[in-house]
């Protein structure tokens, strides 16, 4: 989207020569490092050189020890396990570990994933008690179930031990021990941020099941090592753990950064067939993988399934499905996305006429509700990031259906939306989430009221500042700087995501040196032809076609864009991806 941006742009630290001399790396990439916080060479190298023995011991994830041993004991006794899954990337592929780790083991296990619009997100008290009723013996919940309070209770009455794994928001929102919050009550609840102890807060679900695996393989050996055959399964699981990660926008950083760069190392030779046959669907066999192929090309047709139709079928395609059934799964779920896609556009297109509408779209408002029957409750969480792109403001998209709503809301950093909808929580049935993204469920009569208070709630909470969107940028450089040899240097801060931002530089006073070209299908993509000096290069501007008649040969622009390389016939040259433009007097 092209709207007015604040660029903002760090001093140069005066330890960046110093930093790069003891790095033996460009000040560029040292000024890149000190501007995420990495002062020390060995914190810089850890960052640079990811290493699997930093991942923390899965003993110091709370509840891991206790869970992992009732596991274990399921596995030895032949215990009919149920491994209950979300319908999004995250528990899908957490499901996958889980399923895996168990079977590797030698236990028995099968995957249940709740229908998105039939049963809704999370533990269901119905599909529990039908699980319990039907033989399972150990109820293993991945990347849901901490607010799951009355499906516990409904476990427990059956006689059926629960143990849930989760990252999402507990009851209470406070940070603290055990007892602050308001917790199922289960067998096990391992979950990254209660306890306070744990060092990464911020696993996601598919992060929390690879941690727990590692634990019952711990636990099966009685030591702090695992078998080979399981370790060689922990190998192949970190891509598993890798496309969760990405694709919930966890921080890309310390265990997260490790997983995620070993996983996409292993995604392109993992031998899973199922990831296999979606990696072939995207045809993006034998390619190198990086979080750009995972966030916007596989996550997505993971994502269509379960909300197009039901995620068993993507779950079923990571797990029992053979060669035949996993590629005819993955074509179908291309084909999902692209249905996905058609509709996503419709509802967006009906969002924006009614925020106009609803004079939804001024500075006064400060927060975006809308919602409408027949929207397809699967879509309107993409619809509300696209909102949050367009307006930089929360955003809440409610399918109403049969005078209930389901919706999907989208913030913005300073906006804490869990907190936002328990502040409005008397209008709504049910919440949950975290910080950026929550789900809710209402009454169709309470919308004008939610909404109301919502809208007044961001009025109250977010100042007009905060809803100018910032682009931060790394530092200043110069088309001579931007070899290929330094644009190699700083790919090694890959991967890159939330938490870890594709470094964006800052390009002043350069010249248009020619006439512009539109490319692209349907010409909505512009290239220039930059000069700086002696300096030229070539920038492509994604969805810049409106700005074409401006960008005209002659013109001085200042970018931030990023440093890329183009690989064409076998030869490597530096492009910039413009990120933004702001014209030169």
């Amino acid at each position: 989207m092209l709207h007015s941006r604040t660029w903002k742009i760090p001093e140069p630290h005066p330890q960046a020569d110093e930093l790069a001399s003891r790095l033996r790396t460009s000040p560029l990439l040292a000024q890149m490092l000190l501007n995420r916080g990495f002062t020390q060479v060995e914190d810089c190298t850890a960052f640079l050189s990811p290493r699997l023995s930093s991942l923390c011991n899965p003993a110091t994830l709370f509840d891991v020890p206790r869970a992992a041993e009732r596991i274990a004991r399921a596995i030895r006794d032949k215990e009919h396990i149920v491994i209950y899954g979300d319908y999004d990337v995250d528990g899908i592929t957490a499901s996958a570990i889980m399923y895996h780790a168990i079977r590797v083991l030698g236990g028995n296990a099968e995957c249940y994933v709740p229908h998105r619009i039939e049963e809704g997100y999370g533990l269901n008290s119905d599909a529990i008690k039908k699980l319990c009723e039907s033989g399972s013996q150990l109820i293993i919940s991945v990347d849901c179930g901490v607010t799951a309070i009355e499906p516990a209770r409904v476990c427990k009455e059956c006689g059926v031990d629960l143990i849930v794994t989760d990252h999402h928001e507990a009851k209470s929102s406070d940070k603290g021990e055990r007892e602050e919050f308001d917790l199922p009550a289960c067998y096990a609840i391992v979950h990254p941020r209660i306890g306070g102890t744990y060092a990464n807060p911020h696993l996601c679900g598919a992060g929390v099941a690879f941690k727990l695996a590692w634990g019952v393989g711990q636990a099966m050996l009685g030591q702090s090592k695992v078998s080979e055959e399981f370790r060689q399964f922990l190998l192949r699981a970190t891509a598993l753990a890798a496309l969760g990660t990405i694709a919930d926008v966890v921080p890309l950083t310390g265990e997260n950064r490790v997983l995620t760069h070993f996983g996409l190392q292993g995604l392109k030779a993992c031998d899973l067939i199922g990831i296999r046959a979606l990696i072939e669907s995207a045809q993006l066999t034998g390619q190198k993988l990086d979080s750009y192929h995972v966030g916007f090309l596989l996550a997505p047709q993971l994502n269509a399934c379960g909300r197009m139709g039901h995620a068993g079928l993507a779950v079923k395609m990571l797990t029992t499905a053979n060669e035949s059934e996993a590629l005819e799964i993955a074509k179908y779920l291309q084909e999902q996305n692209v249905a996905r896609q058609q509709l996503e556009k419709k509802i967006l297109n009906e969002a924006l006429q009614q925020i106009a509408d609803l004079k939804m779209d001024g500075e006064d408002c400060r927060a975006v509700v809308v919602a409408a029957e027949g929207w397809h409750p699967g879509v309107v969480g993409i619809v509300a990031s696209r909102l949050v792109d367009k307006f930089n403001k929360p955003a809440v998209m409610i399918a109403l259906n049969n005078g209930v709503g389901q919706g999907s809301a989208r913030s913005i950093p300073p906006f804490h939306i869990t907190r936002a909808f328990a502040a409005c929580g008397q209008y709504l049935e049910s919440f949950g989430g975290h910080e950026m993204a929550a789900g809710l469920k209402l009454k169709s009569e309470n919308l004008s009221a939610f909404r109301e208070a919502f809208v007044g709630y961001a009025s109250q909470t977010l100042t007009p500042e905060q809803l100018i969107p910032e682009l931060n940028l790394e530092t200043h450089a110069e088309l001579r700087h931007l070899s290929l040899p330094l644009v190699q240097e700083v790919q090694k801060m890959a991967p890159f995501g939330h938490g870890n931002r594709r470094p964006v530089l800052c390009v002043r006073d350069l010249l248009i040196a020619g006439p512009p070209r539109r490319v692209g299908k349907s010409g909505d993509h512009v290239q220039l032809y930059l000069r700086q000096g002696n300096s030229f290069m070539k920038a492509i501007a994604f969805n810049y076609g409106a700005m074409f008649d401006q960008l005209t040969a002659g013109k001085r622009i200042d970018l931030a864009a990023e440093a890329t390389i183009n690989e064409f016939n076998g030869s490597s040259n530096v492009e910039l991806t413009v990120k933004d433009i702001q014209f030169r007097e």
